[in-house]
This record gives C-alpha cells, structure tokens and sequence, in this order.
C-alpha cells in the first residue's frame, strides 16, 4: 500500500478563527494561539500547531523491522478527516498558564515538556484549554498519532532505517530524538537522574531528564519530539491492532489502559519507534510522561445546534 494525503482544505488559506498567529513554510500550514501567564499578565505563552492533513498509511510496523515487538502488526489505515496537532509536547511554561500555576514536573523548566501528568491529566488540560479558548481540543487518537509521526514516512523513523547498536546506542535517533543513549549528554538541568539501566548509551554520562522542546530536527510536518523526551497519551483506550483495514479507528470501547506513544528520554534506541506502544492505567504519573494535544471535532450534541 502506497502512502498518500489528500491536498489541504486550506490551499486558499484561510486561517482558523482561534488563530493568533498563521502561515505557511517548508513544513506546511501552521498556526499559534497565546494564552497570558497569569491573570492581567501581559506576557503570554504561545503555542504552534501543524495542520495534519488525511490521507493513508500502514500502521504498525513489519516483521523485519529492527526492535520490533508483536503487538505492531501492520495494517491499512485512513485518516479521513485532517486536524491540528501541537508541534511540541505541551510545555511546562503552557501548563502553568492554563492551571493557574501549578507544575507538577519533576525537570522543572518552562521550555520543557510538562511529565509527572496521567491520562485524567491531560484531559482535563484539554478541557481547560478548550473551555479558554473556545475550540475542541483533546488527545489525538492512536491512529492520528502514528499517522503524524509518520509525516508519510514507512521506516522505522522517521528520517529512515533504525540500526540498532545497543540498547542505548543507535546513531539515526541522535538527531531527532532524546533517549537514553543521549539524553545526558552534556545535560543542561541541575536535577538529573542516573541512567544505570543501560550500560551502552551512545554517549558517556550518568544522568540525564527531559530537554527542551525543539531541540533535535523536525519531521517533514515540523512536529518536534514526536520521539523521546516524554511519552505522550492517546485518548484510546489499549486493545490489539485489527488485522482488515480501518478507518480514523479509536481503539476499544473501554479497557483498563490507556495508549502511550513515541518512548522518551529514558528508554532503549527500540522502544523509540514510530510504531512501538505502551499503555497504563489512567490514572499513572511518572517523570518520563507527558502529552501532546489537537484540535478535535465538536461533539454531536454541539454540531447539531
């Protein structure tokens, strides 16, 4: 099955009404909202978002693939309706200004990405934001996930084959991605975590934590981190892959796990994978777990008015 997107709504670009900010470069279309610091602040944090336009691709990976674990089995997949995704994992410096405050992080830094947030977490980011804002925001689905980390990529990565050298040491990630083969190197907080678990990282050092957003290369939709620095949850709950083809699939109707994707500072090169999966209860926190969010449909009760 060959890749494919479908031309954007927006070839006579017409911005969003939420948009503070929009334009187009070499990635595609984009677009930025601000939201104050604080109450009668005039300083505000803004945040970009990319347009994901639909299209197919094959989710999962092959069985050829280096690193791969069983649960990815590969089948056809539409996404039929495009959306807007944050370009980095939701900011430390974002979550204050919506939460009125608080920081739950454990690498603390606004120009990291907010962790130590579970799944009711993120959603009620969303909610918050949505309710500021006016718009639907909410976690992207599985699919949608995969599908914009893919950027219309088959590979591994997104920038290609994935060579795996040891558990810590696979050269492609360095640049687009921060894991445990390189997470500490020349670490830039004052608060950092041994990595012991792997005795084979890429680069020689001792501690390491999250890293600012946007510091390795995009991928060809100008989505930063899609890999590494923090897992991010899916609104779907866990359950395995179908085998027929599927369109704009959200997972099963209930379960006890909620989806988390694209591995992050701590883990092995494998588990840094546009395919690979994870999951947790709804309600589990750690260092290594944040989110991204996107512009998702009103729900029927509102389309309807």
């Amino acid at each position: 099955m060959s890749i494919k997107t479908v031309a954007s709504p927006f070839d006579d670009f017409c911005p969003p009404a939420w948009a503070s900010g929009y334009g187009q470069d070499r990635y595609g279309y984009y677009a930025e909202f601000s939201i104050p610091t604080g109450p009668g602040d005039w300083e505000f944090v803004t945040q970009r978002l990319r347009w994901i336009p639909p299209g197919q691709f094959e989710m999962g990976s092959p069985e050829t693939e280096s690193g791969r674990y069983a649960d990815e089995v590969q089948h056809a997949v539409t996404i039929t309706t495009g959306f807007w995704l944050f370009d980095t994992p939701c900011t430390q410096g974002l979550w204050v200004a919506v939460m009125d405050g608080e920081n739950p992080s454990r690498f603390t830094d606004l120009q990291r990405p907010v962790e130590r947030v579970s799944w009711d977490d993120s959603v009620a980011f969303a909610s918050e934001l949505a309710q500021r804002m006016g718009i639907n925001f909410g976690l992207p689905s599985e699919a949608q996930w995969e599908y914009a980390c893919r950027a219309g990529t088959r590979t591994a990565i997104y920038t290609g084959d994935l060579e795996i050298l040891g558990d810590g040491n696979a050269p492609s990630l360095d640049p687009i991605a921060w894991y445990g083969g390189n997470s500490g190197h020349e670490y830039d907080h004052a608060d950092g975590v041994p990595i012991t678990w792997l005795d084979d990282k890429q680069y020689s050092f001792e501690q390491g934590g999250t890293r600012r957003v946007k510091g390795k290369r995009p991928n060809r939709w100008g989505l930063y981190d899609m890999l590494g620095n923090v897992w991010e949850w899916c609104s779907d709950w866990h359950g395995d892959y179908a085998i027929e083809s599927q369109v704009d699939p959200m997972g099963p109707e209930n379960g006890s796990n909620r989806v988390r994707r694209g591995g992050s500072w701590r883990n092995a090169a494998s588990v840094c994978r546009s395919a690979n999966r994870d999951w947790d209860s709804p309600d589990f926190q750690c260092n290594y777990l944040g989110f991204r969010v996107a512009v998702v449909p009103a729900p029927a009760s509102q389309q309807a008015k």
